[in-house]
């Protein structure tokens, strides 16, 4: 079943929507885990989506906040340096080149360090406005990343729609009043309006603030 949705600005999450990073984050962040005698896959839900710091404090309740922001910053490092294993989302490369030409941003809680690296990792172009970790106080599931992506685009949120594929992002975008494409098969459990396997089957007609996007196959 396709689905035709009209929209004035796209705002794209970048870890697991545009790019797959999942073999980088999964080694980086399962080290971590066994230092601090946690179980990986209890770990691994909970920094999808988040800033690492605010992983940490929902991960060690008890531990000191600069303690975590000091152990971020490690781990910043770490992975902006390892990109090995970072691949594109099928269709994410032609998707960002049909978004040439329309209002868009991406939305992400990476650095901007860290985005950048991983983009180009993924041969994938950086989108000229993008709200990153610096940008913003609050990580997803706060709305307010997907807020300030549509104020710098200068559209209001309910025009916008957000590509996004972890429960925080979707929970995000959602309470910024958006309309959500959930990227991944575990999407739609999430609450995203619609569900796609991939970017693949994605297009985009039109220019400027009045465009269509078209979702081949619906999950």
């Amino acid at each position: 079943m396709s689905v035709v949705i009209p929209a004035s600005a796209v705002l794209l999450d970048m870890d697991g929507t545009l790019v797959d990073s999942s073999a980088v984050v999964e080694r980086i962040w399962g080290d971590w885990a066994r230092e601090h005698g946690l179980d990986p896959a209890e770990v691994y839900p909970v920094v999808h989506g988040r800033r690492g710091w605010q992983s940490m404090a929902i991960l060690l309740p008890e531990r000191d906040t600069a303690v975590n922001h000091a152990d971020n910053r490690r781990l910043l490092e770490r992975e902006t340096r390892e990109v090995e294993g970072i691949v594109e989302i099928a269709g994410a490369g032609e998707l960002l080149r049909s978004l040439a030409d329309i209002p868009h941003a991406l939305v992400t809680s990476a650095s901007l360090e860290l985005a950048r690296a991983r983009m180009a990792a993924a041969g994938l172009g950086m989108p000229a406005q993008a709200v990153t970790a610096e940008s913003v106080t609050a990580s997803k599931p706060h709305p307010e990343g997907f807020l300030a992506g549509a104020a710098v685009l200068g559209v209001e949120p309910g025009e916008c729609v957000a590509f996004e594929d972890s429960h925080a992002g979707v929970a995000a975008a959602k309470a910024a009043g958006m309309r959500v494409i959930g990227v991944g098969a575990a999407a739609a459990g999430h609450g995203a309006d619609w569900s796609v396997a991939d970017l693949a089957g994605v297009h985009v007609s039109g220019r400027g603030a009045g465009f269509e996007i078209t979702l081949d196959h619906v999950l």
